[in-house]
């Protein structure tokens, strides 16, 4: 197959389609709107998957790569109420199938993977347009713009590319997270590294919750998690240095009478907060056959987070990946078997989807987020 492929998003999954692309002798080339890899933090800890996110590094060739990275003891989960009262404590006793990994670390492994010059740096895509005869326009913020007979948007939530296949727009689902980080947590902050343990905490209440984990550096790095209209805070701009402390101050009031060891996971950030609403694609979304033009990961179905989201975007981009390969000659023939397997794979995983916000925030919160996870360990 000699056609080029040029890929939006320098994220997990367009990074996996790029790596089996190559390993396969296939020309790619990505797109990402970042001026650099390291312009900013790659997220927390993942846990990769063994029937998607694993299978997807194999096809990737990089699965003893990716057992370099995995952090031990960091499938550990604590629930507590917001007195600080443990609640549920389940050890990583390393039996666990699903390890975690820094999303930085796992993401600079696939940079690392790719020839030189395969991703453009500082690339951000304004539109996309069609020519016919299945190419398209891909325009960039400077002012210049590229010609793509097969494209593929992994360009996450806020898609440039998706408009040319569907007229979708993510909703809100009214939760707000707002994300901190406390370093060397075991020195500065003991209560605080103590209440949240060698893995994940969930520390919860009804409408608002922390969800928190350990990195490997010692870091603390938390979620403040609220149920919220979609206007709240929109007064503050959080790149204010003045608006980002009143942004902490209006969360830490959230958090009014919580153990301040679970407190200081907002109130004590080495960084300013960071402010998200929690955006979902409609559930089933799915759009008609066009040529030249396809989607992955989040930019295809974004769901709120649940575990699967990076999973499934690395297997979305090994599946892909092998569908070209398997299919040199029809470009067509292999966007169709991508598209009908994805849509299947994200319908089946919205089927047994928990609705973890809704858990996890639910007004009999922490209970409810106790009885899933004793129905987890039942099934598993």
């Amino acid at each position: 197959m000699a056609t080029q492929v040029t890929i939006i998003g320098a994220g997990l999954g367009g990074l996996v389609l790029a790596r089996v692309l190559h390993v396969r002798g296939i020309p790619a080339t990505v797109y990402e709107a970042e001026p650099s890899p390291t312009v900013r933090r790659q997220g927390g800890l993942l846990d990769i998957h063994p029937w998607n996110g694993q299978q997807a590094l194999a096809a990737a060739g990089l699965t003893e790569e990716f057992r370099e990275i995995v952090l031990p003891g960091r499938e550990a989960y604590r629930v507590l109420d917001r007195t600080g009262a443990v609640l549920l404590d389940l050890p990583d006793e390393g039996t666990g199938e699903r390890p975690e990994v820094p999303r930085g670390a796992l993401r600079q492994l696939l940079l690392d993977a790719l020839p030189s010059g395969t991703v453009r740096w500082g690339r951000k895509v304004t539109g996309v347009r069609a020519l016919g005869e299945g190419r398209h326009e891909v325009g960039f913020a400077d002012g210049t713009a590229i010609s793509a007979s097969l494209l593929v948007g992994a360009d996450g939530a806020w898609s440039r590319v998706r408009p040319v296949l569907s007229e979708a727009t993510p909703e809100y689902v009214g939760v707000c997270s707002v994300e901190t980080f406390l370093s060397d947590a075991d020195t500065r902050h003991p209560a605080s590294a103590r209440a949240v343990g060698a893995g994940s905490l969930f520390a919860l209440a009804p409408g608002r919750g922390l969800l928190a984990h350990r990195e490997g550096d010692g870091t603390l790095h938390t979620y403040a998690q609220l149920r919220k209209p979609q206007d709240w805070l929109a007064d503050l701009d959080t790149t204010d240095a003045a608006d980002a402390e009143a942004l902490t101050a209006r969360v830490a009031d959230e958090f009014a009478g919580w153990a301040p060891e679970l407190t200081a996971l907002v109130t004590r950030s080495d960084t300013p907060p960071v402010l998200r609403r929690i955006v979902t694609l409609p559930a089933g979304h799915r759009w008609d056959r066009v040529p030249g033009v396809t989607l992955l990961g989040d930019a295809a179905h974004l769901r709120a987070p649940n575990g699967e989201g990076a999973n499934l975007a690395m297997q979305d981009g090994a599946e892909l990946g092998r569908a070209l390969a398997a299919h040199p000659g029809d470009v067509e023939a292999a966007l169709a078997e991508h598209e009908r397997n994805m849509f299947a794979r994200a319908a089946a995983v919205e089927a047994d989807d928990d609705d973890m916000y809704a858990v996890m925030l639910d007004d009999d919160a922490p209970h409810s987020m106790l009885a899933l996870m004793s129905r987890a360990g039942r099934d598993a």
